[in-house]
């Protein structure tokens, strides 16, 4: 009886940390680096990142970090969007300093690290599946993206977009990520906000190829309600002595899931629920 318990748990979650987001149908917005008014009313909005798990110094003021998120999808393509405040922007306020472990850190290469700088990362395990304390496949049945604010695969160092993310160390993964990004299954804008303090990112996530729930076999609505696992990073570099200690230097780098040091691994995300009707009108 309790191993039936922990396999319907399982069935039921995307992953074991108990925090969950629901992408409701919606209108198809803009993806241009601007929050419009309207634009993610239909939207689930969540907020961050006091209440995450820090990898590295917590944060404690929402003037140094915080976030305003919004989730939905269009029958498509999942939509992530995020309003960011940040007090010091990395390679705009600061000069692009680099990690004493890494002068190739942004190269954009598999020796590079996609993630330094100021940055939001996306997981998705669409199979909600895992066996033990493996991370991202890779592919499209479980995956770690990266939009940074200065630096992408399709504007090089100096523009904002999104970069092939974990685990970069796999030739095949490398490739599909890039794929992806070129291709623009995925597509990403990253706008600095008015008067510098923050920036938008607005993400895109084609069902297919990049939520495949069984082999072969990709999300649509015809599927009904299904939960996915899902985390989400949001990383900042401000001046190099800010992050004295840390690994590369960071300031801050905060989880919507799983624990310090684990959370990459699939059993230790939240929970996206891909819903099939509307968003309920608020009582």
């Amino acid at each position: 009886m309790l191993v039936l318990f922990f396999l319907l748990a399982a069935a039921l979650c995307g992953g074991e940390f108990p925090r969950s987001l629901e992408a409701f149908p919606g209108k198809t917005p803009v993806l241009d680096g601007v929050i419009s008014p309207g634009e993610y009313g239909d939207a689930t909005r969540f907020t961050g990142v006091k209440d995450w798990i820090p990898q590295f110094s917590p944060t404690t003021d929402d003037k140094d970090l915080s976030l305003t998120g919004y989730v939905k999808h269009d029958g498509k393509r999942l939509y992530f969007a995020f309003d960011i405040t940040d007090d010091v922007l990395y390679g705009i306020d600061t000069p692009r300093w680099l990690p004493d472990k890494n002068p190739r850190a942004h190269e954009l290469s598999r020796e590079g690290f996609p993630w330094f700088g100021d940055e939001m990362e996306l997981l998705i395990n669409a199979t909600n599946r895992w066996t033990g304390r493996e991370g991202a496949a890779g592919d499209g049945t479980s995956w770690q993206m990266v939009c940074n604010l200065t630096k992408s695969r399709k504007g090089g160092v100096g523009k904002g977009g999104l970069l092939e993310g974990e685990p970069r160390s796999r030739l095949e993964a490398w490739n599909t990520y890039q794929q992806w990004i070129l291709s623009g299954a995925q597509e990403a804008a990253a706008k600095v906000k008015p008067g510098g303090k923050g920036y938008i990112i607005e993400w895109a996530v084609s069902f297919n190829p990049c939520l495949e729930v069984e082999p072969g076999k990709f999300y649509s609505t015809a599927l009904g309600d299904r939960p996915m696992g899902l985390n989400i990073a949001l990383g900042d570099l401000d001046e190099k002595e800010r992050g004295a200690g840390n690994f590369g230097n960071f300031n801050h780098e905060d989880w919507f899931a799983g624990a310090k040091n684990v959370r990459t691994q699939l059993r230790h995300w939240g929970t996206l629920w891909m819903r099939t009707k509307g968003k309920p009108a608020r009582r």
